[in-house]
């Protein structure tokens, strides 16, 4: 039976839903697989020193390198990621413990809107510390992320986003092509 500090439910502030996402060996293989279920089409990024400042890797400076699709499906975001170069992230370290097998790794939050700095301190009072972040840059504006150590405790890794109102996309991609004009 669980101890009374640990069957209360802590105040929640986490939100909506917004994003789950897929860490895979091959961001191809995994896209063609949800287009045969109807989702699609995807924006394809790369996440690089040029268009991620600020990287941080378990409370030290990151080296990550990510390839990253996105694909929306009514009001959620589904996500593709996959490790590219040598650098260290989280999504390399969870391939690696599953022999690269891909999978869900994280789901992330809305947490309300409240800003990003609030988010952190919100779950860092419940125990929860950046494990991996960055800023990513658009066309125009910017798109804060932080992934928190929650594995251990809740079983997958949970992320915030939070976008500047001035957010336009980068440069990318499209696959398998652009999403038809209706």
């Amino acid at each position: 039976m669980p101890s009374p500090a640990t069957s209360s439910p802590a105040t929640p502030f986490l939100g909506t839903i917004t994003e789950v996402c897929i860490v895979t060996p091959s961001h191809v293989k995994t896209m063609d697989g949800l287009l045969r279920l109807g989702i699609g089409p995807f924006q394809v990024f790369d996440f690089t020193p040029a268009t991620v400042s600020a990287r941080r890797f378990r409370s030290e400076p990151g080296d990550f390198e990510l390839r990253v699709c996105f694909a929306k499906q009514g009001d959620l975001v589904f996500e593709i990621m996959q490790p590219v170069g040598t650098g260290r992230s989280l999504m390399g370290e969870w391939l690696n413990e599953r022999n690269n097998k891909e999978g869900i790794q994280h789901i992330a939050f809305d947490c309300q809107n409240i800003p990003m700095a609030e988010r952190k301190r919100e779950m860092q009072v419940r125990g929860f510390e950046p494990a991996m972040e960055g800023v990513w840059q658009g066309r125009k504006g910017t798109c804060t992320f932080c992934f928190f150590d929650t594995e251990a405790s809740a079983g997958t890794v949970f992320e915030s986003i939070e976008f500047s109102d001035d957010w336009e996309d980068p440069e990318h991609e499209w696959y398998p092509e652009p999403p038809q004009e209706k």
